[in-house]
């Protein structure tokens, strides 16, 4: 008897969590999770963000109102040091592969490449000889798995919590690759290696332990991928678009 049920359609972001999790997973990283509605410790100060940064301005961060030193969360960073911290606590020390992929929130206004809730990937790598090479070769291999044959480079940057600092730059250099991406370089994530400060916050010794780590928006490598032009689709909860995947 033939069934006249409709099947549904995974959302592209959906899908991208999901294969994202497949490649990480292929490379020894766990997946971790934390909470949207995040204390100032874990989203700021744990991460070494200055009390006077501008990121804790009014105009970038929704703060709760009525919660003391409540936030949604600005970035998934904060997942970085709560599973640190969780870890030792258990008294597993490391080595550590974590990648977090999650909803963040930024006070911003809203264009065809900016919303004020967007998705983010993080992920981080915690041993006693992690280097800037392997985060190199780690993402080199995501972005090729998930893109096609591509290679990346790093420009100095600035973040309160890697030292040093990068950011990441993609270039898709497969035959199949869409024409218009083939051979050009495109900003992708900010990255570098976990400050001191962040690890000794996360009850990590940062004279025996380095690591790196590496965030960006996911909502921007669904637009490279699925040729989408605005990003406000994705969270429009349009049909005919999800329909499309």
């Amino acid at each position: 008897m033939e069934s006249n049920s409709v099947r549904g359609h995974i959302h592209p972001i959906s899908s991208l969590i999901r294969e994202a999790n497949r490649i990480f997973f292929g490379m020894g990283f766990e997946n971790a999770d934390g909470p949207l509605l995040e204390s100032e410790w874990y989203n700021f100060d744990a991460l070494n963000v200055p009390k006077n940064h501008p990121a804790r301005d009014m105009q970038d961060t929704f703060f709760i109102k009525d919660e003391q030193e409540m936030v949604l969360r600005t970035h998934t960073s904060n997942v970085q040091v709560r599973y640190m911290e969780e870890r030792i606590k258990k008294g597993i020390l490391p080595p550590y592969r974590m990648v977090a992929m999650g909803k963040v929130f930024r006070n911003e206004a809203t264009d065809m490449t900016h919303e004020a809730e967007f998705f983010q990937i993080e992920g981080c790598a915690v041993g006693e000889d992690i280097t800037l090479a392997h985060l190199k070769g780690t993402l080199t291999r995501f972005f090729s798995e998930l893109l096609g044959a591509a290679e990346i480079r790093f420009r100095p940057s600035f973040f309160p919590f890697t030292e040093p600092s990068v950011e990441i730059d993609m270039r898709l250099t497969g035959e199949d690759a869409p024409e218009k991406l083939r051979g050009r370089w495109i900003e992708m994530m900010g990255a570098g290696m976990i400050h001191p400060n962040v690890l000794k916050n996360a009850g990590v010794d940062p004279s025996k332990y380095q690591g790196f780590a590496f965030g960006g928006g996911l909502d921007r490598i669904a637009m490279l991928r699925w040729g989408i032009d605005d990003v406000r689709l994705m969270h429009s909860a349009d049909l005919r678009f999800v329909g499309q995947f």
